[in-house]
């Protein structure tokens, strides 16, 4: 009889270490964390070098293309408009190469995928979205359908 549950128990053990070791592997580098810029930006090098979604808004007139390729370079603001007197907007520099959507553009609310560093935002490839807000607003009921 013993012998059962020394077999048991080991088989318990064996499961038990497998489903953890298999856990501990998917999750380690899966982490990502899902961030307003203001969130980041109170206390920057606590992010620098984690995978983030940050969610911001392009700064207007910051959008920079390198001729003949597809390197942007742009800003990151927390709100959409700034306010006038600028105490609370953070602002990151941004950089991504690749393909951006048509709804890349000034003022177009953005979730940037990638890390912080101490030079700015290292968008990965693939990791912008953009939404343009007046282009899912309901129309009036006045305006015809």
């Amino acid at each position: 009889m013993p012998h059962r549950y020394i077999k048991i128990a080991l088989t318990a053990l064996v499961l038990i270490g497998a489903f953890t070791g298999l856990m501990w592997s998917t999750l380690r580098e899966g982490t990502e964390y899902y961030k307003n810029l203001d969130e980041v930006m109170v206390n920057q090098e606590q992010w620098h070098g984690k995978q983030l979604q940050l969610h911001g808004y392009i700064v207007p007139g910051s959008i920079y293309r390198k001729r003949d390729s597809l390197d942007y370079k742009f800003k990151v603001q927390n709100s959409p408009a700034r306010s006038a007197e600028g105490a609370n907007d953070h602002v990151v520099e941004a950089s991504y190469t690749g393909v951006v959507p048509d709804t890349f553009k000034d003022e177009a609310e953005v979730v940037l995928k990638g890390k912080l560093t101490p030079t700015g935002f290292h968008t990965d490839p693939n990791g912008v979205t953009a939404k343009c807000p007046s282009k899912y607003e309901v129309k009036s009921a006045g305006a015809g359908l």
